[in-house]
């Protein structure tokens, strides 16, 4: 390696299996080259979160990082972590700085079938990372009153809109977006699809939300027309639009096959649909992706804190690691690609390769075996599944 990625340590099962991944699969075959930040929630407590906020930039710096899954904490990880506050998603704070979308697509085998029967292709989930009601603000009211929707404007302008007479008590939510990150998060999508050469369908719900979902609608189309359209039309692949409701339908009885951008809430749902119906939430990537090229790659699935509290009293887990193995291969190789080390790219390859060879051969973790087809299926736990991987990947160099 020539470049450092910058690698972003995490929480809890997933902690554990990141370290395992590293000594097994990627240390023994990599001159790994890395800026470490340990996004654990203790280290993240002690640094009053800057510690995110400086693998962000670390980021934006050298354009490839590889993450692990973290905490977002509760007021059941307060009392449990001893917290001085309830910090924000790292995940959250990320995509805000790199003003990016993230991409989240299954991995898939052929004999793990679709619960959709008629999927033949993976569907990507392109997911606005900014706003909405993940930057929402909240008030909770106690009386009868009146709600408002205030903007004052730098030049002295103000607009305001009644939003609800309260007759009683009551909650109300405020949340935003901005122009630049919807443009931001349509260029990416465009430009992904571009890259994959797959079809981008785009869904809100602008009949309901005239204003709001209105403006993602209109920025999507001007960006269209004004950038993508030629080359769609070069590739035969194809941009609409469609509310929300009509998209769910539509990518049931579809194949599969293209990418579908989703406003963030959306996105979150959607993209844990979608790998659940593919066979498991741990057989996701994820990676973000910003409009000036830096990629971070990660799992789509939290920390397994169920297995970590069995880990913990030294019982036996067979926690799926094929999510966070993945998110290190795909960074590997952009890494290589980037730096133009063909040796790296092929690296993340046969990675990938390894993977698929065990799993097609039956081993299996836990998860994985009740929905598999495979006749000779045996299940293992973490470490074995992990071994069984670099025993086949070893074979390959």
């Amino acid at each position: 390696m020539k470049t450092p990625l910058v690698e972003m340590d995490g929480d809890e099962m997933t902690r554990i299996i990141w370290q395992m991944i590293k000594d097994e699969l990627i240390c023994p075959f990599v001159d790994l080259k890395s800026e470490y930040y340990d996004l654990g929630l203790v280290k993240r407590d002690e640094t009053g979160d800057q510690i995110t906020i400086d693998s962000a930039n670390a980021t934006l710096k050298y354009g490839v990082a590889v993450k692990c899954a973290t905490i977002t904490p509760n007021a059941q990880r307060m009392t449990e972590y001893k917290l001085k506050e309830m910090y924000k998603s790292p995940n959250g704070t990320i995509r805000a700085m790199l003003d990016g979308t993230v991409f989240r697509t299954p991995i898939t085998i052929d004999s793990i079938k679709p619960v959709v029967k008629n999927w033949q292709k993976p569907i990507t989930i392109a997911r606005h990372a900014y706003g909405d009601v993940y930057k929402s603000v909240e008030i909770l009211v106690d009386e009868p009153g009146v709600a408002k929707l205030v903007f004052e404007g730098q030049s002295g302008k103000k607009s305001e809109v009644v939003i609800q007479k309260m007759n009683g008590a009551g909650i109300l939510q405020g949340m935003h977006n901005l122009e630049s990150s919807i443009t931001s998060f349509a260029h990416s999508c465009f430009k992904y699809a571009i890259d994959c050469k797959e079809s981008l369908w785009f869904s809100t719900k602008d009949t309901i939300s005239k204003k709001y979902d209105g403006f993602f609608k209109q920025i999507f189309e001007n960006v269209f027309n004004e950038n993508y359209k030629a080359k769609f039309d070069e590739l035969g692949i194809e941009y609409f639009y469609t509310l929300i409701d009509d998209a769910v339908a539509r990518v049931m009885r579809s194949e599969g096959g293209f990418i579908w951008a989703c406003k963030n809430y959306d996105g979150d749902v959607m993209s844990d649909m979608v790998s659940t119906a593919f066979g498991s939430l741990a057989m996701m990537t994820s990676v973000l992706v910003s409009p000036n090229g830096q990629y971070e790659f990660e799992a789509a699935h939290g920390t397994v804190t169920r297995h970590y509290y069995k880990y913990l009293k030294g019982e036996e887990t067979s926690t799926n690691p094929m999510a966070t193995i993945f998110a290190w291969s795909a960074a590997l190789r952009k890494r290589g690609e980037l730096d133009s080390i063909p040796e790296l790219m092929k690296f993340g390859d046969k990675l990938e390769e390894a993977c698929f060879d065990t799993l097609n051969e039956g081993i299996m973790t836990k998860d994985l075996v009740s929905l598999t087809t495979n006749p000779k299926v045996k299940s293992v736990n973490t470490k074995d599944f992990i071994v069984a991987i670099r025993e086949r990947l070893a074979k390959k160099f």
